[in-house]
């Protein structure tokens, strides 16, 4: 017969105790079963499912330690309270090392019993409070993995759309005759690919947070060397980068200010039939902030300015405040150097 009951199993060799234990819990409200032994106990546990099972310690054969041990193996572990002499501290804590949730001081007084049905209930809501616990976490990690999940899907996505609008702008370049058009629809096509860079790193990664921008970067210049690197203008980019993680929208920033200063670096630092380097360092600068330093062996600053278009100044400094800091220009002897430092 089907009963909401907690069903409890005392094991205990006592066979007087065993019966009065059972009498005193069922008056409390619990459906109790006795076994006379530690093996027994086991085997009745394995076959039935215990809301909770309490052990005595003295036990011929195999005491209740063994017995506990014993419990912990089953597939379904059932709580166990265990049940001391009044002079056996020293166990009580071995049990409650080895995985019972509480113990019980043994007598013959009601006191005994009245301690054993509050320690059981107190198990009893324990287990309850760690299930649901478990559960709540369950549920918890379920639905991180499927936001993570949907995440990814929609990184891809737009890193997917992204190729196809860089894809659409390539082809509508080879269509235009004016070069000036041609360069203008080049430095979009470089924008929107250091934009699909970082989307592509995020549905390919375990975090849809954070960028590693040591991996970002270095796929970065490898698509701008390709770029801008011809046997006519061959251009050398170099990238030494620290394995550091910014969120999105920051790793997003510094992707299109590099993608800017590099690709302003290749076009107007060096003649056109002239080889040069490009040198890209992205480093840590103290423990909140990076420093990303572009620099350039060319011809350096005319009128104390640098020679680009007017819409990737813009971006620059638009990008720039975004990270709350801005780009400075350090001339050198020979090129210029272009330095940002911004909180991570």
């Amino acid at each position: 017969m089907m009963t909401d009951k907690p069903a409890i199993l005392y094991i205990d060799d006592d066979e007087g105790l065993r019966r009065l234990t059972r009498r005193a819990l069922e008056r409390r409200g619990f459906r109790v079963e006795l076994a006379a032994s530690g093996a027994e106990g086991v085997a009745k546990a394995a076959e039935t499912r215990f809301d909770l099972v309490a052990v005595d310690h003295y036990m011929p054969g195999q005491d209740g330690l063994a017995t506990l041990a014993a419990l912990r193996e089953l597939p379904e572990t059932p709580p166990v309270i265990y049940v001391t002499g009044s002079e056996e501290s020293r166990i009580a804590v071995a049990a409650l090392k080895a995985g019972a949730i509480d113990y019980v001081v043994k007598s013959v007084s009601d006191d005994f019993f009245d301690l054993l049905a509050r320690a059981v209930e107190q198990g009893l809501e324990t287990v309850r409070l760690r299930n649901e616990r478990d559960r709540a976490e369950e549920r918890l990690r379920e639905s991180n993995e499927r936001l993570q999940s949907l995440l990814h899907e929609v990184n891809h996505r737009v890193a997917n759309s992204l190729q196809l609008a860089s894809a659409f702008v390539h082809l509508q370049s080879r269509e235009v005759a004016d070069e000036a058009a041609r360069a203008v629809l080049a430095d979009t096509q470089q924008r929107i690919q250091a934009i699909a860079q970082v989307h592509k790193r995020l549905y390919t990664s375990d975090s849809v947070e954070v960028v590693d921008m040591k991996d970002y970067l270095g796929s970065l210049i490898d698509e701008l060397a390709a770029t801008w690197s011809t046997s006519a203008a061959p251009r050398s980019l170099t990238l030494e980068a620290d394995p550091i993680r910014l969120a999105t929208d920051k790793a997003v920033a510094v992707g299109i200010i590099v993608t800017e200063l590099v690709s302003n670096a290749c076009k107007y630092a060096y003649a056109e039939d002239c080889s040069g380097a490009v040198r890209i360092e992205f480093a840590a600068d103290g423990e909140d902030h990076f420093r990303l330093c572009v620099q350039d062996d060319g011809r350096g600053m005319q009128d104390g300015e640098i020679k680009g278009t007017g819409l990737g100044t813009k971006l620059i400094g638009s990008m720039a405040a975004q990270l709350r800091s801005s780009v400075d220009y350090e001339p050198r002897a020979v090129g210029v150097s272009a330095v940002l430092r911004a909180a991570r």
